[in-house]
């Protein structure tokens, strides 16, 4: 009976704590590494729902131009909304349409849409030359301008 009993616990194979304390280590590792890239993706969302709030403004006022003998008249984000009713103009947890206002004496326009969440301000400019600039400003260096600019880059 000793005998067997002897043999059967040399046959066991398991792990050793030195094993499985290196492969927890290893998974620490990678959750390290992938939680913070994982993490900025919801403020690359918020900036890219801004970038598109600021296009439709775009095409918007471009309508609201077509409808009003070439000017850009108005002075509100909420006429706008009346051209395209997708524009949120409203204070929410999304992106939202906060200046939209005609510059140039009214032969140019200027939209901007600001992310809630991360608080980048996209622009969209269109000077009475025909040139359409597009701009973005952040209250803090972050990824969703170029280059991490505080104020007046392109994107």
């Amino acid at each position: 009976m000793l005998q067997s009993l002897r043999q059967r616990t040399s046959d066991e194979g398991g792990f050793t704590l030195i094993e499985l304390l290196v492969v927890i280590l290893i998974i620490g590792i990678l959750a390290a590494i992938a939680i913070p890239a994982l993490l900025s993706q919801k403020s690359k969302a918020y900036d890219s729902s801004a970038k598109t709030v600021a296009q439709t403004a775009q095409t918007a006022a471009e309508t609201y131009a077509t409808e009003n003998n070439g000017e850009y008249t108005f002075t509100l984000p909420a006429e706008l909304k009346t051209i395209e009713p997708s524009l949120n103009t409203t204070n929410a947890n999304e992106a939202e349409l906060t200046v939209a206002k005609g510059i140039e004496v009214n032969k140019g326009f200027e939209v901007t849409s600001t992310a809630q969440n991360t608080g980048d301000k996209y622009t969209v400019k269109r000077l009475a030359s025909g040139v359409v600039e597009h701009l973005c400003s952040s209250p803090v260096s972050k990824t969703g301008c170029p280059g991490h600019a505080e104020s007046g880059t392109s994107w």
